[in-house]
């Protein structure tokens, strides 16, 4: 036989007993992995899938029913849109849908070889501006009076002095946008210098490079990630607006700043020669902006949920 018993507690008067409450939390699923990852940022997916689509149109452009971009045919030119000529053809003849996908190669490598350089020359002088103090005087008014151009002003002013090729190009680009990489970077090391774990290290005798490549360039490593992907998407706008006032790529080169400049003249009658390269120009600004807020909005929450 089973003897059950039941404990009562007397309260001291005035006290009564919490009645039990439901669980309002619910257990929050963390998603994991690279499609966990993605599906909680969706703009990252969206983003970079349009850029791989590009990339790979710029890689596989030879297959994709491409003839030579620089091929003329004066008997064809200037052709409406059709199954023969999907993009139509320019004054000279040249299939435009060929130009415009051998046109992506230059503007992705313009862009990704920019933001590359930029932010690896950025990155130095912004480490050794913000944490070596009498070096900061020096460097940031070099850097200051490079802000005070504006950068497609100085990327004219120094293809001014070069040839017209993609790689000057891609130099006078990168000259003109370290200054923002700079900014940024000394920006962040600048709050962390004063952080406790940076005095202790100081204190405990470690070397100014190791403290450097240990505790301040892996804080600065996320926020100069979201930068560069604003600099790619500059560098490809500001690359189409020398090409098409004729201070970038030679025209041998299909670009499509190129080839809008080229079909100006007929815009009014022939607007699908400036069309389609101006659409694939926003098409590929726009994966690179969407790319880069959904890692500033994936790398920082906190700036996240303040927009």
């Amino acid at each position: 036989m089973t003897v059950s018993t039941t404990r009562t507690v007397t309260l001291p008067p005035g006290l009564v007993i919490a009645p039990q409450l439901p669980d309002l939390l619910r257990p929050v699923k963390i998603r994991r992995g690279v499609l966990g990852f993605l599906r909680s940022h969706p703009t990252v997916a969206i983003g970079g899938a349009l850029l791989l689509c590009l990339v790979l149109v710029a890689i596989f452009a030879p297959y994709l029913g491409t003839v030579d971009p620089t091929a003329l045919a004066p008997a064809k030119r200037t052709r409406a849109p059709s199954a023969d000529f999907w993009f139509g053809t320019d004054m000279l003849g040249r299939d435009i849908y060929s130009r415009v996908l051998y046109g992506t190669r230059v503007s992705l490598t313009v862009g990704l070889s920019v933001a590359v350089l930029a932010s690896l020359a950025g990155l130095a002088v912004g480490l050794v501006s913000g944490f070596v103090r009498w070096a900061d005087g020096i460097l940031m008014r070099f850097i200051d009076g490079l802000m005070s151009i504006p950068p497609i002003l100085l990327a004219v002013a120094l293809m001014a002095l070069t040839r017209g090729s993609v790689g000057n190009v891609i130099l006078a680009i990168t000259v003109a946008e370290i200054p923002r990489v700079t900014r940024l970077v000394r920006g962040v090391v600048l709050s962390l210098r004063e952080q406790p774990y940076v005095d202790a290290a100081t204190a405990s005798g470690t070397r100014t490079s190791m403290i450097i490549m240990r505790h301040i360039l892996p804080n600065t490593l996320a926020p100069m990630l979201v930068q560069a992907t604003y600099i790619c998407a500059s560098a490809m706008i500001v690359e189409s607006i020398l090409s098409f006032i004729g201070a970038g790529t030679p025209p041998t080169i299909p670009s499509w700043g190129n080839i809008m400049a080229e079909g100006r003249a007929l815009w009014q009658v022939k607007p699908f020669i400036v069309f389609f390269p101006a659409a694939f120009l926003s098409v590929t600004v726009l994966a690179v902006n969407l790319l880069g807020d959904g890692l500033r909005d994936a790398l920082d929450p906190r700036m996240a949920k303040s927009l």
